[in-house]
């Protein structure tokens, strides 16, 4: 494999890995800094309160994000395998 062919494969790579964890790191930064302005307009400084509805709100948006994920992977790998099956 050419030094090009491995830089489309790791840019590939590093794509798919966006499009599967960006969502998911978007809907929790957004819960998160939501909290963080609740917290410092009533001045409740509990940690526990931070992160029982980010783990909540990230279980629940995996549950709905999960086949997107799924198909990006899928996708990736299936890409992969072909270059595989190409020979380089």
């Amino acid at each position: 494999m050419s030094g090009p062919e491995l830089i489309d494969v790791a840019r590939d790579g590093l794509l798919t890995f966006a499009k599967a964890a960006g969502p998911l790191m978007v809907i929790i930064l957004i819960v998160g800094v939501l909290i963080s302005f609740l917290q410092a307009v009533t001045q409740i400084q509990e940690q526990t309160l931070t992160f029982v509805p980010k783990m909540a709100v990230a279980g629940l948006a995996l549950f709905f994000l999960l086949p997107y994920i799924g198909d990006a992977m899928s996708g990736y790998m299936a890409r992969l395998a072909s270059r595989i099956a190409q020979g380089g």
